[in-house]
């Protein structure tokens, strides 16, 4: 049994919170510099010229890429040979998100209910995911969502009968419905199967994969280069504005499902799509 006290857990949180909004991942940085090479667009080319000079500036200055900082979100796994001693890891990531977005002068954008919208003014609480694995440490995935592309996301709960030709139609019209709103070029983030929750799940954690680093299984690797290459078809373009660089990548995410269904989710994310993860 492996004891780690809870101010472990806040500390590491409140840094990833900083990080994950001011430093831009070098996955997205990458295919946004061969995206500028390869654009068609003249206009397309200047735009993400621009979005690697936010993201430099942002990067020195320490300074969040964009205003909206997001809801937080984590993917937590835990070793069943941890035992967290202080707080529960939940009042632990609440705190260190707590300090992380304050010390970090991040935008403040969680309200405590839906309908009165009364600022928690500290964005908590956060979204967390939990999960449960062998051995003595706790990964940590944290991804800060903002909702110009949250709102963009949808679900479909297709037939079976659907099958793959259904979840590319599905993919793509959420793509050209969201158009320029999610700040384009955009990552896509698919969950298929398991139930309605855990398909929207699926999802956003697909989302907290690089997008450099294909799906494991051959079959699903290519629906994602496929779906890109659709995609791209629709020339929305850099921030709306025209071109071949709609989106910079596709993530898929898989789970058994019911023999009567084909849940499908779609979680865009802008260009900024912002994520790290630690291990404890």
């Amino acid at each position: 049994m492996r004891i780690i006290n809870s101010e472990e857990i806040t500390k590491t949180v409140e840094q990833m919170c900083i990080e994950a909004n001011c430093c831009l991942n070098e996955d997205i940085r990458s295919a946004l510099e061969s995206a500028e090479k390869n654009e068609s667009s003249e206009v397309g080319r200047r735009v993400l010229s621009n979005l690697l000079e936010n993201a430099a500036i942002a990067d020195k200055r320490e300074m969040p890429i964009c205003q909206d900082t997001g809801m937080a979100v984590f993917f937590i796994t835990i070793g069943k040979e941890v035992f967290v001693e202080g707080d529960s890891i939940t009042d632990a990531v609440n705190k260190g998100v707590a300090r992380g977005y304050t010390k970090g002068y991040l935008r403040k954008s969680v309200v405590r209910d839906p309908l009165d919208r009364v600022n928690t003014k500290d964005n908590t609480p956060a979204v967390i995911y939990y999960d449960f694995a062998d051995g003595d440490k706790i990964e940590i995935t944290f991804a800060p969502k903002g909702f110009g592309s949250e709102n963009k996301s949808q679900l479909k709960m297709l037939n079976p009968s659907d099958g793959v030709k259904g979840i590319i139609d599905f993919v793509v019209d959420a793509v050209k419905t969201a158009g320029a709103n999610p700040c384009p070029p955009m990552v896509v983030g698919v969950g298929i199967g398991g139930t309605m929750d855990k398909a929207c799940c699926l999802s956003k954690k697909a989302l907290t994969r690089s997008i450099d680093k294909r799906n494991e299984n051959p079959y699903y690797a290519e629906l994602e280069k496929n779906l890109l290459e659709e995609i791209n078809k629709l020339g929305i373009g850099p921030q709306g504005f025209g071109g071949a660089t709609t989106a910079l990548g596709v993530n898929i995410e898989v789970f058994p499902t019911h023999i009567a269904g084909l849940p499908a989710a779609v979680n865009i994310s802008c260009h900024a799509t912002r994520h790290n993860a630690r291990i404890i």
